[in-house]
């Protein structure tokens, strides 16, 4: 069995099969989280938060943090854990073709509309995740990780978990989609941040992607603090009615980094306001000299008690001639085309904008039902 805290990889083995790598991970237990008891996770209306200085761990504020709560599309944050667990074992590769099932056709949006029998590049999936937070290219990928099962996958992220030290943190699938066992916490997910950070700092770029091309379409980043917080560069959003709204981030400013967490919020506007408050006492906690905040960011207060048209965030620009989808911070009237990321080697991604090619793959459930609510969506 792993050492505690160390990522679950069998790395030790030469270019291990995928299979065997995945059985490596999940056979020690599977007999163990059968028989062990969850409480159900806190609904959405109290706010857990907490800040954490990436590199030692130390909290500097927290509220409510070992509050269970449904981590919606958080979950992908363990799902790119994984993910970039497999690359580091060399049991999968960037530009490895990672095969679309039925299951994974059918997840809710947020997605990008994946066909069966298509298939994406790993590299593409993990774009796909950080920006849209799409369900169906975190099924997908957690098929290819787990097997070709998605619940063995979930199973190999709560293990992975609680090798990490997340005690209190069970997960169900790969996408955050409404589980009534799915759960976390928000020190469980700062820890899971800091983690992130550590351990695969060769892959962490992909947090602060800006924008990707897939198959012609512009995909922008939903995340907010990349935009409106000075040295924001990741997470990752979440939204289900059900968890509320969800947010890490991480900040990076004269060479101190913290990794900050907010679960609950009532709005993305709350949601990026208590984030900012958060990160900036951290700072100061740790006497980084205070930044000025965008003048939109800085009003955002009035805001949120007048519900004044000035001084809103971007996050709260969302036209409404579009449903929104995992997250209402991406503002749905953006037409222009620039600053598509840079991914890794330093040079544009050859993935991006690739053709999907058809390929044999066989329907492992139906999964979830075409009509869920629109609430369910993560």
């Amino acid at each position: 069995m792993a050492e505690h805290g160390r990522p679950v990889s069998g790395t030790s083995i030469k270019k291990p099969r995928l299979r065997q790598w995945a059985a490596l991970l999940t056979g020690v237990v599977v007999g163990s989280l059968t028989t062990t008891h969850y409480a159900h996770a806190q609904y959405a209306g109290q706010i857990s938060s907490i800040v954490m200085d990436a590199n030692t761990g130390t909290v500097l504020s927290q509220t409510d943090p070992d509050l269970r709560r449904y981590p919606a599309s958080l979950t992908k944050l363990m799902t790119l854990y994984m993910t970039f667990n497999a690359l580091r074992a060399g049991a999968i590769s960037l530009n490895q073709a990672v095969p679309v099932s039925i299951h994974a056709s059918t997840m809710e949006p947020s997605k990008l509309g994946l066909v069966p029998g298509s298939r994406l590049t790993v590299e593409q999936a993990i774009l796909a995740l950080v920006t849209k937070s799409a369900n169906d290219a975190a099924c997908a990928l957690g098929e290819l990780i787990g097997g070709g099962s998605e619940p063995q996958f979930a199973t190999m992220m709560t293990q992975q978990a609680h090798a990490l030290g997340m005690s209190k943190t069970l997960f169900r699938n790969a996408s955050g989609l409404p589980d009534p066992d799915q759960m976390t916490t928000a020190r469980d997910l700062a820890t899971l941040g800091r983690r992130l950070i550590a351990d695969f700092p060769e892959y962490y770029h992909y947090f602060a992607t800006p924008a990707f091309r897939f198959h012609g379409r512009y995909i922008p980043n939903h995340n907010p603090m990349l935009k409106v917080y000075a040295g924001a560069d990741g997470m990752k959003t979440g939204y289900t009615q059900e968890a509320g709204r969800n947010l890490v981030t991480s900040a990076l400013r004269d060479n101190v980094r913290l990794v900050g967490v907010v679960m609950g919020a009532s709005s993305n506007t709350q949601r990026s306001l208590v984030m900012a408050n958060q990160l900036d006492h951290g700072f100061d906690a740790e006497g980084v000299a205070p930044v000025a905040r965008p003048l939109m960011v800085a009003q955002a207060g009035s805001t949120l008690r007048h519900r004044s048209h000035r001084g809103t965030l971007i996050m709260a620009a969302a036209s409404r001639r579009h449903a929104p989808l995992e997250v209402a911070e991406a503002p749905a009237t953006r037409r222009h085309h620039a600053a598509i990321t840079r991914v890794s080697h330093g040079h544009h991604s050859a993935v991006i904008g690739a053709k999907v090619h058809t390929i044999s793959t066989p329907a492992i459930q139906r999964g979830a039902a075409r009509h869920r609510a629109a609430h369910n969506r993560t």
